[in-house]
């Protein structure tokens, strides 16, 4: 069975962006982007990463967004933002995907993860956003976390689960630490 992670960055206190959605005042440094290019490729967006094929994924084979995640690229004129991987938007008020390669699911989202846990292949990424990583928290479905965590406090915003969600106990598996402040924290949900 293939693993769910949880990859996304966040603050101190625990935003992964600010209520209006934008994550300006993240740390983007050059030795952090090089690390996320060498550790993570099949994570950086299309129009940021470039030309890629599926056997430069390293982690990743598929990749589950709600609609308010996926709606940045959208913003940006992006409506396959990881070709490289099996792409799927989870809204309840779109109509249709913009894009043949991505596939919309509108309701039973646990249903269709299990199905794709239970399928060869790479793990299956979270990207966001805190609704859906809710959702599939207290469904018992996320298997690891890894965050990217920024040395910056929001003080508001979205926060990394949405809505009350269980206390989890988390094992530290590994971490990453950059100079410029952020960290990479591997954890797995026991």
């Amino acid at each position: 069975m293939r693993p769910l992670i949880y990859y996304i960055a966040t603050t101190l206190d625990g935003y992964i962006a600010h209520p209006d959605g934008s994550f300006d005042g993240f740390s983007w440094d050059e030795e952090f982007i090089a690390g996320l290019l060498d550790s993570f490729p099949e994570t950086i967006p299309v129009h940021m990463r470039g030309e890629a094929s599926k056997e430069d994924n390293k982690w990743f084979d598929a990749v589950l967004m709600g609609r308010k995640t996926y709606d940045l690229g959208l913003q940006a004129g992006v409506t396959s933002p990881y070709p490289t991987l099996d792409q799927y938007v989870f809204s309840r008020s779109m109509e249709e995907s913009p894009d043949t390669a991505v596939t919309l699911v509108k309701d039973g989202v646990e249903e269709l993860v299990q199905g794709l846990k239970e399928e060869e292949g790479k793990a299956i990424w979270l990207c966001g956003g805190g609704e859906l990583a809710g959702d599939l928290l207290r469904a018992g479905l996320i298997d690891q976390l890894i965050i990217k965590l920024n040395p910056v406090v929001f003080g508001a915003g979205i926060p990394l689960f949405s809505g009350k969600v269980d206390m989890t106990p988390l094992k530290l598996t590994d971490t990453r630490v950059f100079g410029s402040g952020q960290m990479i924290l591997y954890y797995d949900l026991s």
